[in-house]
């Protein structure tokens, strides 16, 4: 199959980057957002200043506010905030066009994977993922990035790495869609709990051992779910988990270390124009691991952190943890 027109639904930072990207050589790329001054402003100054401020875009990225227009497009990157997917693709024009899911997180009512929300919203559509180690504005610049791409279907994934993939993005294959998709969302998780370790003045040892220990618990859950060893290791599960839970770059580290400082969740959610998807992704997962007897007290951490309660009291129980070998 041929991919040409590429639709980029989400005009926050990283469908701007992934516009970006999608556009390199002057190729035409559409890009759909709700905001009106997001659309105005890339179509009048070629840039993005509300949510990727300093990043002269391609002249080739035109955008819009009517979703129907990317009906008339030969693939669509969906990166919405997770828990509006389903109904933004359920608004879309019903094609048979691939959806490449870019979001990372859990849908937080039904507790489905995305690529399954997707396949219910876009029915005959092709799916894939793609995920990996990507700050946007790191992306949109053109500093060297590498991403998996995991689809089912190996031609649709050779069409769109044959489009999307440069010099400065590159892009690994893969059939492991749910590994692809679980590494992305626990990772924002794990990287809230970074974030209070930052935020708590705890040390760069209890951070080091956080990242082994949630990479564990990452594993866990997506071999439990059907998961490929090779992908938790991978860039979706072990590469991503490193950057995430690294830099104040990432709003989910940021989200913990205010945690850690003292601040409220529901100050620090208050304060944020865009979406930290882990405050969203924990509560659901903490749940399906107690559903499904996957031990993850990291994640459940978390949880307890965002309904309210203490750091003290969280890290005192995950201390309180009696001894075992190392493992999963």
């Amino acid at each position: 199959m041929s991919i040409d027109r590429i639709a980029v639904i989400g005009g926050g930072a990283w469908g701007t980057a992934l516009a970006q990207v999608a556009a390199a050589g002057g190729r035409e790329t559409l890009l759909w957002a709700r905001e009106e001054e997001v659309v105005e402003a890339i179509n009048a100054t070629h840039e993005n200043p509300l949510f990727l401020a300093g990043i002269k875009l391609n002249p080739a990225i035109r955008a819009t506010t009517d979703l129907d227009e990317v009906g008339e497009c030969d693939a669509l990157l969906v990166v919405t905030p997770a828990q509006h997917m389903r109904s933004v693709l359920e608004a879309a024009p019903r094609t048979t066009a691939p959806r490449v899911l870019c979001s990372k997180g859990i849908e937080e009512g039904s507790g489905e994977l995305l690529h399954h929300v997707a396949a219910q919203a876009s029915p005959g559509a092709p799916i894939a993922i793609l995920s990996g180690p990507t700050f946007a504005h790191e992306v949109a610049a053109g500093h060297p990035t590498a991403v998996t791409l995991a689809a089912d279907d190996a031609d649709v994934a050779e069409a769109l790495r044959s489009r999307l993939a440069a010099p400065t993005f590159r892009i690994y294959l893969s059939d492991d869609i749910a590994g692809a998709e679980i590494g992305g969302a626990v990772k924002n998780v794990l990287a809230i709990a970074c974030g209070v370790v930052e935020g708590r003045g705890l040390g760069q040892n209890a951070r080091a051992a956080l990242i082994a220990r949630g990479f564990a618990e990452m594993t866990r859950f997506g071999l439990a779910l059907g998961a490929q060893r090779e992908t938790m290791v991978g860039l979706s599960g072990l590469g991503d988990l490193v950057l995430t839970c690294s830099s104040t770059s990432s709003r989910n580290y940021s989200l913990g270390k205010g945690l850690g400082e003292g601040r409220s969740p529901r100050e620090l959610m208050a304060d944020r124009r865009t979406v930290a998807e882990g405050a969203f992704t924990a509560p659901v997962l903490a749940r399906l691991a107690r559903e499904r007897g996957i031990d993850m007290p990291i994640v459940e951490a978390v949880h307890r952190l965002l309904e309210g309660a203490t750091v003290d009291s969280v890290l005192e129980e995950l201390l309180a943890r009696p001894p075992r070998a190392e493992g999963l």
